[in-house]
């Protein structure tokens, strides 16, 4: 990797870092992402680089098809040939820092072609707050803006002809597990059921490489937007923003996103994780 993380921290406890300019191969979908992201108690709940889809960085945004730029990693699905290996990668770069300290960060970046030709620029916010003694919530928000003289359009293999429910791309979380981890929402459990939904929260439960039981509460969902979920394949939650019809930034335009993970030690019920989300509010990350 090329520099040093930004750490983030709950009052001394450090429990994220945030990789800024990864160096990787260009069909890994370089871009900055979060990992490891950890527990108060110090489990490790994200992946990256797996080796069943090396592509995958911890906590990211990453979108297979920006105006036909795979900014995901790996290969790109195509229509009628399904999945192909292209010379179609593209990066999102860091380009400027605008405010650090130990529990939030924001930065500029551009979501760049093959060419190195910018697609959209983008300022983003992390933070990091307590919640309880046991508990985290990181916030990320993010505004996506397009050129002024032309819109930009977010796909999935799903709009462009997977079947299978597989419209990912957008805010996704590779999360790290020992067995099949267990998925739920409010009125809802399993991948097939709640992969596809829009639900105001999921939950998600496992255990890390050593053992240690946690739980993950994402919230987040924008107009639009719907989970998309796999814990059979591998564990993993994506905000989607294209899940069964691709999304739009108009020219000149933005996309704005929040979203929240609650990073919990242990296995929370469902009853346990509303309370969580209810007592603790979402809020903005303050600075846009």
């Amino acid at each position: 990797m090329s520099g040093e993380p930004v750490r983030l921290a709950v009052g001394t406890t450090e429990v994220a870092e945030y990789i800024l300019d990864p160096a990787l191969d260009a069909r890994h979908g370089p871009r900055p992402y979060l990992h490891p992201v950890r527990t108060l108690g110090g489990t490790v709940v994200t992946d990256a680089l797996p080796a069943d889809h090396v592509w995958h960085l911890g906590a990211s945004l990453a979108v297979q098809d920006v105006e036909g730029s795979n900014l995901w990693g790996g290969r790109t699905y195509v229509r009628d040939v399904g999945y192909t290996w292209r010379d179609d990668h593209g990066v999102i770069a860091h380009t400027g820092e605008v405010e650090r300290s130990p529990g939030r960060y924001a930065h500029d970046l551009q979501w760049r072609d093959r060419a190195g030709g910018v697609l959209l620029t983008e300022r983003r916010w992390l933070a990091a707050s307590a919640v309880a003694p046991d508990a985290w919530r990181l916030d990320v928000e993010s505004v996506l803006v397009a050129p002024d003289d032309r819109e930009i359009r977010l796909g999935s293999p799903a709009t462009n002809g997977r079947p299978g429910g597989a419209g990912y791309g957008g805010f996704f979380w590779r999360a790290v597990a020992d067995g099949e981890p267990v998925v739920f929402t409010a009125d809802a459990a399993g991948e097939e059921t709640v992969n596809g939904s829009a639900a105001p929260w999921l939950a998600l439960t496992g255990a890390g490489s050593g053992g240690g039981a946690y739980t993950l509460v994402f919230a987040g969902l924008g107009r639009g937007d719907r989970w998309f979920v796999r814990t059979g394949m591998y564990p993993g939650v994506c905000v989607a923003f294209a899940f069964d019809r691709p999304a739009v930034v108009p020219a000149g335009g933005s996309r704005h996103g929040r979203y929240q993970v609650w990073v919990a030690d242990g296995t929370l019920d469902r009853d346990a994780v509303a309370a969580l989300v209810a007592t603790v509010a979402p809020t903005r990350s303050g600075w846009s």
